[in-house]
């Protein structure tokens, strides 16, 4: 398993660092046209929404991700109160860009609210994608996992649906990990009690319904934007449907348009978690930037509990 965890982290960050240069791009013809099929980390157009960033960085998901990995290896474990100063350290003189969510929130500090009363009214599922490094730390303890997860997603989307969708994405990559198929799980949780009262049962049986359609169909079917109700059965499409193909279901995602980055948060995570390092292409391993430095603070992470 371990191997397994410190391939869902650096396959999460891939998701969001291929994404980059395209992120936000609904006319798929228009990725078409000026950046061909991308099948490598490639850097972004000079005045797009993440024009300051070179090949291989993320977007500010990721890069809020990172701080969380970071917060993890510096506290042996989460706080949520360093969580909430780490991610707030990020956006001071932030070069990169700050979505509606991210804006709120600092608002929000800033009058004086604390990390459990910050979050935004977001339904963006992207508060929900940042979760890989808790999965990381915690993958052996499933309450401790669920409820770091809702707490890291509602300091910045504190949407009901958003909180839900972190809980049961972490529930989905513990049972894969502990080997069953992604497929198979989201069947379960699809007609079990987690998914509560919100339509989760609903948008998890229309993504596998949409599996044998082309990608790009799908996702403009299902929904290309943020919004939690287009993104989830979308990651569940993809998860889905290359389940046993890491690189082609990130490369879709990303040629699928939209916010392609929180679903390659999702997406990298999740298929690494069944398929392993081995599933990751050497060359983008080679082309991310904070490579080096997610293994270090992995290890960093490794040497806390192993003390705790």
């Amino acid at each position: 398993m371990e191997e397994k965890l410190k391939a869902l982290v650096i396959s999460s960050l891939l998701g969001d660092s291929m994404a980059m240069p395209v992120h936000w791009i609904y006319d798929t013809s228009e990725i078409d046209q000026r950046f061909g099929r991308v099948e490598e980390l490639i850097p972004p157009s000079k005045g797009s929404y993440h024009g300051a960033s070179q090949a291989g960085e993320f977007t500010h998901y990721g890069d809020q991700v990172m701080v969380l990995l970071k917060s993890l290896a510096a506290c042996s474990g989460f706080d949520l109160d360093q969580f909430a100063q780490d991610w707030r350290g990020l956006f001071q003189g932030y070069k990169g860009y700050f979505d509606h969510a991210t804006k709120t929130t600092l608002k929000n500090f800033e009058a004086g609210k604390g990390p459990f009363h910050s979050g935004s009214p977001s339904t963006d599922l992207a508060g929900a994608a940042r979760i890989a490094p808790l999965v990381y730390c915690y993958a052996d303890d499933l309450p401790l996992l669920v409820s770091s997860c809702r707490a890291q997603t509602a300091m910045t989307h504190n949407n009901p649906m958003v909180i839900e969708a972190s809980e049961l994405f972490s529930v989905l990559v513990s049972k894969v990990l502990s080997g069953s198929t992604p497929t198979a799980v989201l069947k379960e949780l699809s007609e079990g009690d987690r998914v509560g009262s919100a339509p989760f049962g609903q948008w998890i049986e229309e993504g596998l319904d949409s599996v044998n359609k082309d990608t790009r169909d799908a996702v403009g079917e299902l929904g290309q934007s943020c919004a939690i109700e287009s993104a989830f059965p979308a990651v569940v499409h993809l998860v889905a449907k290359y389940e046993t193909d890491l690189r082609e279901g990130l490369v879709e995602n990303v040629m699928a348009g939209g916010d392609s980055a929180a679903r390659g948060l999702l997406v990298g995570m999740i298929l690494a978690a069944h398929n392993g390092m081995k599933a990751l292409p050497a060359e983008w391993l080679s082309d991310l930037k904070s490579y080096r430095q997610i293994m270090d603070l992995l290890k960093q992470v490794d040497a806390a509990k192993t003390a705790g």
